[in-house]
C-alpha cells in the first residue's frame, strides 16, 4: 500500500513539474518582445509599454470606466465586459499599475494552455506527449501572435477554455466520474461568458459529444445527462438560474439515478432543444456563417435600398490564406505540420475519444476559407498529435537502444521543431498601436474635449481615441459596418464644407438614434433618416447639397465635434475613400480615385522605382506604370514640414492627372512619396492635414504635430 501510494505521489510530482516547466517556458518566450520593445521610448506611455492590440483599447476603456465607477450614456464603453471585469478585479486586488496589468495579462493567462494539454495527455497515460505538445502549442506562430505580451484581448483564454472543456469530456469518457460531470457545464458557461462568439464552437463540441455517445456509449445515461446540462448553459436565461438548474439536476441524477432512464432523458433533451430554438439559440451560428463564410454585410440587409461598401472585404483576418501560410501559422513550418497530422491520426486510432477534438480542428481548418484568425483553434490539437507521435517513437526505440541515446535524440527532435517558433518570435517585432507622441496628443485632447463630445475618425482609431481622450466616436472596431463607415469616410474624403455638414449631421443623428424605437428608420439607416427629414429622395442630390455654403442644419447643436487626422492614415486612405466614393444605388464606384503611398526602392536608367510598382522619372515630371503607360504629373508638391505647413508646389502639366507629394524627413514609416489624383487631392484629409489649407470659418486647429492634427468643428 505504501509503495503504491509512493509511486502515485511520484507521478503527481512529475506531472506538476511538467506543467510548471512548460508554463515558465511559455512565459519566458513572451518576455522577449518586452525586452526588445523596451529599447524604444516611442512605445512607452505613463512609464509603461503600451499594448499592441487595437481592440484591446476597448476592454481597457471598459476597465478604466469600471475603476472610475461610471461612464457616459451611449459611449459604447465595454463597461462590465468579461475582460474588463477581470482586469478591474486584478487591479483592485494587486499592487500593479493599470498599464502594467493590461500589458502582461496575456502573457500569464494565455500560457495556461499548457495545463489542459498536459492533463489530456495524462488521461492517455502519456504525460510526456502533453509536455511536448505544450511546448509547441504555447508559442506556435498564430497562437503567439494573438497572445504575446501587449496583446490585450480575449484571445488570451479563447483556446484555453475549450481545451478544458475537451479535457473534462475526455476524462468523463474514460472515468465516468462525477467531477467531470459537474465541471463540464460550468466550463462551458464560463467560456460563453468570456467569449460569446464561442457559441458555435460550443454547439459543435456538444454535438460531437452526442454523436460520440450514440456510437460508443449509447446505453450510458451519464453522457446524455451531461449533454443536457451543457445545453442549459446555451440558453438566454441568467447565469444564476442556469447554475441553479444544473446543480438541481445534478443532485437529482446522483441521488435519484433510477428515474433517469433513456426515455425520460430523450423527453428532457427535446424540451431543452425546443427552449433553445425559441430563445434564439441558433441566431449566433447563422450570423457567423453569413459573415465569415458567405461574406455578407448585415448593413445591406438592414437598409433595404443602399448598397454600402462591404467592410469584411477590407479585414485581413477574414481573407483566405494559402496552404503554406496556413501550415506555418499552426505548426511553425510545413514539416512539423505534416508530422503533427500523422501523429493526430495515429492518436485517434489509438484513443478514439480524441474524436471529440475534431470540432476545434475543423474550425482551425476553416482558416483556408474564413481567414487566418481561425488557425489558432487547430494549434493545440495538432500539437497533441505531434507530441503523441514523438513519444510513441521514443517508446518503440527504447526497446532497441540505450535510454540516454533515445532521450537525447527525442530532445533534439523536439528542439529542432521549436527552432522555427523561436525564429518567429525573434522576427515578429510588432509595434504598439500608437506611438508615444500619438498617445500624448490624444491625452492632450482629453484636456480640451468633454466626455460628451465626439471625435470623427476612422474605425481603426476608435477604441484608442476613446481610451486616451475619454470622448465618443462614431465608429470603432466593433461598430464598423458599411453603413457606419460611410460617414467618417465622407468627412475625410469630400470637400471641407461637405465634411463640416456631414460631421455635424452624423453625430447629431447618431445620438438621436440611441433613443429611437428599434423599428424606426433612424435605427436602421441614419443616412436614409437624414434624407427623409430633408424631403430628399435622391441620395446623390442630398449628398451634393452638403457642399453648398447655404446648406442649413435643421437641428440644434448639442456638443462639440473634433476631426482626428493622423499621418498613419496615409497607409489606408484609399480603402477609407472606398466607403464613400461609391454609388449607393448600385454598389459601384462613381469615379476612379488614386491614393498610393510608397517609398523608393532603386534608381537606375533615369527612373526611380517606387514600392507601389510605379516608375518615377528622376526629374519628378512623369510616371510610368507596369503596363508601359507613361503620364505627365500635374503638380509636384515638396513637403518640408507638415506641422509648419511648409511646402512648395511646382506645377508641371495642367492636363496631368496625378499629383505627387514628396515628404522630406517623413515621420511616417515606409512613406516618402504619395501619388494621388485630383479627387484625392481635393479631399479634406489631404488639404487639411498635409497642406494645412483649412477653412477657418469652419474649423479650428487645436492639435498640430507631424504625427496628427485635430480640428474642432465651429458649427
Amino acid at each position: 500500500m505504501l509503495k503504491k501510494e509512493y509511486f502515485k505521489n511520484q507521478n503527481l510530482i512529475l506531472l506538476f513539474f511538467m506543467i510548471f516547466s512548460a508554463y515558465i517556458f511559455s512565459v519566458v518566450c513572451r518576455f522577449y518582445w518586452v525586452f526588445w520593445a523596451s529599447q524604444f521610448n516611442e512605445y512607452f506611455f505613463n512609464n509603461q509599454l503600451m499594448i499592441t492590440s487595437n481592440d484591446g483599447y476597448a476592454f481597457a476603456e471598459g476597465a478604466r470606466d469600471m475603476i472610475a465607477g461610471f461612464h457616459q450614456p451611449n459611449d459604447l464603453s465595454y463597461f462590465n465586459s468579461p475582460l474588463s471585469t477581470l482586469t478591474y478585479w486584478i487591479y483592485k486586488l494587486s499592487p500593479f499599475s493599470f498599464e502594467t496589468i493590461i500589458l502582461y495579462m496575456s502573457v500569464f493567462l494565455s500560457s495556461l494552455i499548457i495545463i489542459p494539454l498536459v492533463l489530456i495527455a495524462n488521461e492517455y497515460k502519456r504525460p510526456l506527449a502533453g509536455f511536448v505538445a505544450a511546448l509547441l502549442a504555447s508559442i506556435a506562430n498564430s497562437y503567439y501572435n494573438r497572445t504575446m505580451a501587449g496583446y490585450y484581448d480575449t484571445d488570451m483564454l479563447v483556446i484555453v477554455l475549450p481545451l478544458f472543456i475537451l479535457f473534462f469530456m475526455i476524462r468523463l469518457v474514460l472515468r465516468k466520474d462525477l467531477l467531470s460531470f459537474i465541471c463540464l457545464p460550468f466550463i462551458v458557461m464560463i467560456y460563453l461568458w468570456w467569449y460569446p462568439s464561442s457559441y458555435t464552437l460550443n454547439v459543435a463540441l456538444i454535438g460531437c459529444f452526442l454523436l460520440y455517445a450514440l456510437v460508443f456509449h449509447r446505453k450510458e445515461t451519464i453522457f446524455y445527462m451531461s449533454i443536457i446540462l451543457m445545453l442549459i448553459t446555451l440558453s438566454n436565461i441568467a447565469w444564476f438560474y442556469q447554475s441553479a438548474i444544473i446543480v438541481l439536476l445534478f443532485c437529482f441524477y446522483v441521488f435519484k439515478n433510477e428515474y433517469f432512464k433513456l426515455k425520460f432523458l430523450i423527453i428532457l433533451g427535446i424540451l431543452t432543444l425546443i427552449f433553445l430554438i425559441l430563445s434564439g439559440g441558433v441566431d449566433p451560428i447563422l450570423y457567423q456563417l453569413k459573415f465569415y463564410i458567405f461574406r455578407s454585410d448585415e448593413s445591406s440587409n438592414l437598409t433595404q435600398g443602399f448598397v454600402y461598401f462591404n467592410v469584411n472585404q477590407t479585414i485581413q483576418e477574414v481573407e483566405s490564406i494559402d496552404l503554406s501560410v496556413f501550415m506555418k501559422r499552426i505548426s511553425a513550418n510545413e514539416i512539423t505540420f505534416c508530422v503533427s497530422m500523422i501523429g493526430l491520426v495515429w492518436l485517434i486510432i489509438n484513443h478514439k475519444s480524441m474524436i471529440l477534438t475534431l470540432p476545434m480542428l475543423f474550425l482551425g481548418f476553416l482558416a483556408l476559407k474564413g481567414g487566418l484568425r481561425f488557425t489558432i483553434y487547430a494549434v493545440p490539437i495538432l500539437a497533441l498529435g505531434f507530441g503523441f507521435l514523438i513519444c510513441s517513437l521514443r517508446e518503440i526505440n527504447l526497446k532497441k537502444y540505450d535510454l540516454k541515446v533515445v532521450n537525447t535524440i527525442t530532445a533534439l527532435v523536439v528542439f529542432l521543431s521549436l527552432i522555427p517558433t523561436f525564429f518567429h518570435i525573434y522576427i515578429y517585432k510588432a509595434p504598439t498601436v500608437f506611438s508615444q507622441n500619438e498617445a500624448k496628443q490624444l491625452d492632450q485632447l482629453k484636456k480640451i474635449a468633454n466626455r460628451e463630445d465626439y471625435v470623427v475618425a476612422w474605425w481603426d482609431y476608435g477604441y484608442p481615441i476613446r481610451y486616451y481622450s475619454d470622448v465618443k466616436t462614431l465608429v470603432d472596431g466593433g461598430k464598423h459596418l458599411g453603413k457606419d463607415n460611410f460617414f467618417p469616410s465622407f468627412v475625410l474624403t469630400k470637400d471641407q464644407i461637405s465634411a463640416a455638414n456631414m460631421a455635424r449631421l452624423s453625430v447629431e443623428y447618431t445620438e438621436k438614434s440611441f433613443y429611437a424605437p428599434n423599428d424606426s428608420l433612424l435605427k436602421k439607416d441614419i443616412l436614409q433618416a437624414m434624407m427623409k427629414d430633408y424631403n430628399e429622395s435622391n441620395v446623390d442630390l442630398f449628398l451634393n447639397s452638403l457642399s453648398k455654403p447655404d446648406f442649413k442644419i435643421n437641428m440644434p447643436k448639442t456638443r462639440d465635434i473634433y476631426i482626428y487626422m493622423p499621418a498613419r492614415m496615409s497607409f489606408i486612405f484609399s480603402t477609407i475613400a472606398s466607403f464613400s466614393l461609391i454609388n449607393l444605388d448600385t454598389g459601384k464606384f462613381n469615379q476612379p480615385f488614386v491614393f498610393s503611398a510608397a517609398y523608393p526602392l532603386s534608381n537606375q536608367n533615369g527612373e526611380i522605382l517606387l514600392s507601389n510598382g510605379v516608375y518615377l522619372s528622376d526629374d519628378f515630371r512623369s510616371l510610368r506604370f507596369d503596363n508601359g503607360t507613361s503620364v505627365d504629373i500635374h503638380s509636384f508638391i515638396e513637403l518640408n514640414s507638415i506641422q509648419q505647413n511648409d511646402y512648395k508646389e511646382i506645377p508641371i502639366d495642367e492636363n496631368g492627372q496625378y499629383y505627387l507629394f514628396y515628404i522630406k524627413n517623413s515621420t511616417i514609416p515606409y512613406i516618402q512619396f504619395i501619388l494621388m489624383n485630383k479627387v484625392m487631392f481635393d479631399s479634406a484629409f489631404v488639404q487639411m492635414f498635409f497642406l494645412g489649407n483649412y477653412d477657418k470659418n469652419l474649423f479650428d486647429l487645436v492639435i498640430n504635430t507631424q504625427d496628427a492634427k485635430v480640428f474642432k468643428l465651429k458649427r
